[in-house]
């Protein structure tokens, strides 16, 4: 499989080029699992409310209004991630990919990665706008009280 050792260095040149976007793709995965969380315990707490009768309910409509601003909030912060997570993958395969097959990928490397950078980044600022939503829904509650 390597017949010279300059493949041998330019195959562990792309593994310490992978480790980087490696660790990213952790963060993202750790960062995900954060948000989906959430989002099943805003779904919980939204289907706990929509089983309560219409005149029970009627307490509840600013909350309801609420979480499913937050719920939509935080779908985009998913597929956000997600599709940072699809692009890191991409980069990590193309670094391969290119060692392998004796190709430059450069180009789509940086254009995979800085795709993935802005995905992150409005896929975190999804998230802050949810969590901005989760607080005024505490403080909206605390004030009927």
């Amino acid at each position: 499989m390597f017949s010279t050792p300059s493949d041998i260095r330019d195959v562990s040149g792309a593994i310490r080029d992978a480790v980087a976007p490696v660790f990213l793709l952790t963060g993202v995965g750790s960062i995900l699992s954060v948000i989906v969380n959430r989002l099943g315990r805003a779904i919980d707490r939204a289907r706990h409310l929509n089983a309560l009768n219409p005149e029970q309910r009627k307490n509840f409509l600013n909350e309801l209004d609420i979480i499913v601003k937050r719920t939509a909030w935080m779908r985009w912060s998913v597929g956000l991630f997600i599709f940072t997570g699809l692009c890191v993958a991409l980069v990590i395969a193309s670094i391969f990919i290119g060692v392998a097959i004796r190709v430059d990928l450069a180009d789509f490397v940086l254009i995979a990665f800085i795709t993935a950078m802005f995905s992150l980044v409005f896929g975190l600022l999804s998230f802050l706008r949810e969590i901005i939503l989760a607080s005024q829904e505490v403080i909206t509650r605390h004030r009927q009280e």
